[in-house]
């Protein structure tokens, strides 16, 4: 399959107040956020011309400069606003949306006070995240040879570039050997995530899932919970261990990318997706259907 490199495609991108032709937006090769990591960025969905949950994404992109030590140049509203402006420009009725807020290139070494911040937002088609087979019988995980780090040693509640080069990674590592993703580890050998996805166990009847004191208290689990909530299903945030998956009927993974995905396998551990996860899966694309009849209306 041929591949569309993302620098070289039609259309337009939001980027520091005005819309550019899709080509022109680049950064210089000495921009701080390429040498150092001083980047924070969002994912967002598309759903019939609709953002999902656009106003926590952008509040966290936010929230992420902040933790990162500079401030997005843009208030609230007009994040929203140029998001949906370059939804509109591309003409996306489903699709993905990229913003970042990274350091420009007027200082470069460690100290980097004097960089002007800059902001981009893309937007383009994106299929499912996993192929339709893996997504209806469940992926297949392996362990990730990479933990993620303690809250102390790394700004691990920000959406920051530097935290995701682990993840790739294990992405790579997991699909070189014929897996879908990886489960990573924290620092103390306890369940944290997948490469790009939150995690939740199904233990007899009730949802487990790892609290998020070292990675994302992602977007999408948050409205996993609360659907489950209003299912009645009871939540337990808790270290969990790796041999605890032994006692799980069913496992699936959350994620603006992955929405609600089903998992059957982690190492030596199966999984058949059962009731709740399909529960979930149709009330989370319900939800998304209600934000595309919204945006019609």
């Amino acid at each position: 399959m041929a591949i569309i490199p993302f620098d070289d495609r039609d259309g337009w991108i939001w980027y520091d107040g005005k819309l550019v032709p899709w080509r022109s937006a680049q950064a210089h090769v000495l921009t701080h956020a390429l040498h150092y990591a001083s980047c924070v960025f969002e994912g967002e969905r598309v759903y019939g011309g609709r953002i999902f949950k656009l106003r926590e994404h952008s509040q966290r992109l936010i929230n992420s400069g902040h933790i990162l030590g500079f401030e997005v140049p843009y208030s609230l509203a007009e994040i929203e606003a140029a998001s949906n402006e370059v939804v509109r420009a591309q003409g996306i009725s489903d699709g993905y949306v990229r913003p970042i807020a990274w350091r420009g290139a007027e200082q470069m070494g460690v100290a980097a006070q004097l960089t002007k911040i800059h902001l981009a937002i893309a937007v383009w088609e994106w299929p499912a995240y996993f192929s339709p087979d893996a997504k209806m019988k469940g992926i297949r995980m392996c362990w990730a040879k990479w933990a993620r780090p303690a809250p102390h040693t790394a700004p691990t509640q920000a959406k920051a570039a530097g935290l995701y080069m682990i993840c790739t990674l294990c992405k790579h590592d997991a699909e070189a050997a014929g897996y879908d993703d990886a489960l990573m580890l924290d620092w103390r050998g306890q369940l944290a995530e997948g490469t790009g996805a939150n995690i939740f166990l199904v233990i007899d009847g009730e949802l487990h899932t790892p609290a998020p004191d070292c990675f994302l208290d992602g977007i999408t689990r948050q409205t996993v919970i609360a659907l489950a909530r209003a299912r009645q299903l009871k939540i337990v945030e808790r270290a969990i261990m790796p041999d605890e998956l032994a006692k799980a009927q069913e496992v699936f993974v959350t994620g603006t990318a992955a929405e609600v995905t089903p998992v059957s396998e982690i190492g030596q551990y199966r999984f058949t997706p059962g009731r709740v996860c399909k529960m979930l899966m149709d009330d989370f694309d319900r939800i998304a259907k209600n934000a595309q009849a919204a945006s019609a209306a």
